[in-house]
């Protein structure tokens, strides 16, 4: 069986467990090198397991997104051990909610900084880096939301950072598509990731309601009856990712069990 993304080095940011951790799996799967970036000062538990599974192809660098000179040398020590990066899963991200007369300068910031301002400079500078080395079918996938295609009363910060990677994949691809690079977003629903512990307490403060129970509510809602796994995201960044999509760019797929339509 053919590999779908053999000869691929993946770069894949916030991976160390939930959806982006799925993702490094199936890239490797498909025969990716995946360098892999997240905050911590070492490779999560999980992520260990699967760097001594696949020594030859995954590796792991502390970085924080926020920092220009981390995403520099992320993009320089990644293309050091895997060679030039053709893809990248720019995924790091942060959530925080309250009602918005509460919303302060800290919220946004802390958001913006991430959300915002690290996704653009990840894709910035790992798409100059493509550009220079003149790859051949090179592909970003940024991580949207569902929130990014709509206004939430509690979650008005973290909504509107979602928007943005929206309207950053399209101007990127516009800009991309001379040089035959592909700009694609994945807007992801409700997915069952740690992060939802938090969500949902969050909720259960802001809501008055039972914890767990907002984590019930968006399950239920979803046209398909449940929330998503981590692993139902790797399809569509497999098939972003890979040569299969070599005419798609500047779109948003969701991934979203039918929350968004259009």
């Amino acid at each position: 069986m053919t590999l779908r993304l053999q000869k691929k080095h993946a770069l894949l940011t916030g991976a160390a467990g939930g959806i982006g951790l799925a993702v490094v799996a199936a890239f490797v799967q498909q025969g990716a090198c995946c360098t892999v970036a997240d905050i911590g000062s070492e490779a999560s538990p999980d992520l260990a397991k699967l760097m001594a599974a696949h020594p030859q192809q995954v590796q792991y660098i502390p970085t924080d997104v926020t920092r220009m000179s981390q995403i520099t040398a992320l993009v320089e020590a990644a293309a050091k051990s895997f060679g030039p990066i053709t893809t990248l899963f720019n995924n790091a991200a942060v959530f925080d909610m309250a009602p918005l007369l509460e919303s302060d300068e800290a919220m946004y910031d802390k958001l913006f900084a991430v959300n915002v301002k690290g996704a653009f400079f990840v894709m910035q500078q790992t798409l100059a880096h493509m550009v220079a080395h003149q790859v051949k079918g090179g592909a970003v996938i940024n991580m949207a939301s569902q929130a990014g295609r709509r206004g939430e009363a509690l979650v008005s910060h973290y909504c509107a950072s979602k928007a943005a990677v929206i309207s950053y994949t399209q101007s990127a691809a516009l800009a991309m598509a001379p040089h035959h690079i592909r700009v694609n977003a994945i807007s992801p629903g409700v997915i069952n990731t740690p992060m939802w512990a938090g969500v949902d307490a969050l909720f259960a403060k802001y809501e008055n309601l039972p914890i767990g129970e907002k984590k019930k509510q968006v399950g239920r809602a979803v046209p398909l009856g449940y929330m998503g796994e981590p692993v139902d995201i790797c399809g569509a960044a497999v098939f972003l990712a890979s040569d299969e999509s070599s005419y798609i760019t500047a779109q948003t797929l969701n991934v979203d069990g039918g929350n968004v339509m259009g």
